[in-house]
C-alpha cells in the first residue's frame, strides 16, 4: 500500500485527543465492511485530519487508544470485540488475488475500446475485500459526447465475459469534461481515493484534481492507492482505436449516441424510480448505475457505530 509519509502541505500535527478521535472514526467506518486496517492504512484513510504517519503510529502505540478504544490483531486494528475480521480480511484478500488477473485483463480490453480515456477498478476489489461471488466494478471515463455509445460497446464485452463465468460490472461512466462527482460524502471520497486506475494516468490526475473536496474527508489520501502504474496502450491498439473513433465521429455515430442515450436513460430512470434508487443518475455526461444505494446504507451503518461508541464513552 502506497502511503505518503508526510502530512499534506500546510497542515500541522493535531493533538492526541483530536488524532485519537479521528483514528477511532476511521476504524469505525471500515468496520461497516468487515475491514480492519494496518497502521499505514489508518494513516492514509484518516478521517478529516491531516497528520504525518509518525504521529499516527505514536497514537496507535498509546495505551489510551489501544487497547482502551481499539483492538489489535496482528498488524490490523479494529473496534473492540471485532477481532475476528482480521481473519475475514485475509480470506477475502486470497479471493481478490485470484480475481485480479481477470480484472486486469478485461480492464485493459475495455481501455482498448473507442473513446475510452480512463479505466479504473473500484469497489471491493480495489481494496482486496472480495466476498464470495463478487463482481468486478469499473469506472470508465469517455470522450465527451460518447458516454452511451462507449457504454454499449463495453456491455458487449461484459456479455462475452459472462459466458466464461466472469462477472464484470462497469457501473460508472463519465464524460471527460464532467469529472467532478456530485455526491460529496465520506463514502464517495473513499471510493474515489481507493480506485485503482489501469489506463489513462493523465485523466486520473485530472479526476483527482476535479475532486479536491475529498481532502476534506481524507486529507492524507494523496496519490495512487497502490504502486500499480497505469499502462499505455500499445501502438497498434492506439492506431486501431483512432481509426474506429474516426469512423464513429460522423452523423451516423452522433445518431447512434443519441438513440442509445435516449432509450437507456428512459429504461434506467424507470428502474431507479421503481427501486427508489437515490444514487443512480443518468444524463448525456454520465451513467451512474448505482441502483443498490450502497453509499447511503454504508453511511447509515457508520453513523450507528459512531453513536454506539459515544454511548460507551459516557460515564
Amino acid at each position: 500500500m502506497f502511503v505518503d509519509q508526510s502530512a499534506p502541505a500546510g497542515s500541522t500535527t493535531p493533538d492526541f485527543r483530536q488524532l485519537a478521535e479521528a483514528i477511532v472514526h476511521t476504524v469505525a467506518y471500515v468496520d461497516v465492511f468487515d475491514y480492519p486496517l494496518t497502521a499505514a492504512e489508518v494513516h492514509r484513510y484518516l478521517k478529516g485530519v491531516a497528520a504525518p504517519a509518525g504521529a499516527v503510529l505514536d497514537a496507535l502505540a498509546n495505551q489510551q487508544l489501544v487497547p482502551r478504544r481499539l483492538a489489535r490483531q496482528g498488524e490490523y486494528y479494529m473496534l473492540p470485540g471485532r477481532e475476528e475480521i482480521a481473519a475475514i480480511r485475509q480470506q477475502r484478500a486470497a479471493r481478490a488475488a485470484q480475481l485480479w488477473p481477470l480484472a486486469l485483463a478485461y480492464g485493459r480490453q475495455i481501455a482498448r475500446l473507442p473513446f475510452v480515456r480512463m479505466v479504473a477498478i473500484t469497489g471491493s476489489l480495489a481494496v482486496n475485500n472480495v466476498v464470495k461471488e463478487a463482481d468486478v466494478d469499473y469506472l470508465v471515463v469517455t470522450e465527451t459526447g460518447r458516454v452511451w455509445l462507449t457504454r454499449a460497446m463495453t456491455i458487449l464485452l461484459v456479455r462475452l465475459a459472462a459466458r466464461r463465468g466472469v462477472v464484470l460490472c462497469p457501473n460508472y461512466f463519465l464524460a471527460a469534461h464532467a469529472l467532478a462527482f456530485d455526491n460529496r460524502s465520506l463514502y464517495a471520497a473513499h471510493e474515489l481515493v481507493q480506485m485503482v486506475p489501469l489506463s489513462g494516468a493523465d485523466v486520473y490526475a485530472q479526476l483527482r484534481q476535479a475532486n479536491r473536496w475529498t481532502e476534506q474527508f481524507l486529507p492524507n489520501a494523496q496519490g495512487y492507492p497502490t504502486p500499480m502504474p497505469t499502462s499505455p496502450l500499445p501502438g497498434d491498439d492506439r492506431a486501431a482505436r483512432r481509426l474506429a473513433e474516426r469512423l464513429l465521429r460522423t452523423p451516423a455515430g452522433e445518431h447512434l449516441e443519441r438513440w442509445e442515450m435516449t432509450r437507456k436513460i428512459t429504461k434506467f430512470t424507470r428502474q431507479s424510480g421503481d427501486r427508489g434508487a437515490a444514487e443512480a443518475a443518468f444524463c448525456a455526461d454520465w451513467c451512474k448505475g448505482h441502483f443498490d444505494d450502497h453509499g447511503a446504507r454504508a453511511m447509515a451503518a457508520f453513523s450507528q457505530r459512531v453513536e454506539t461508541l459515544e454511548q460507551r464513552r459516557e460515564p
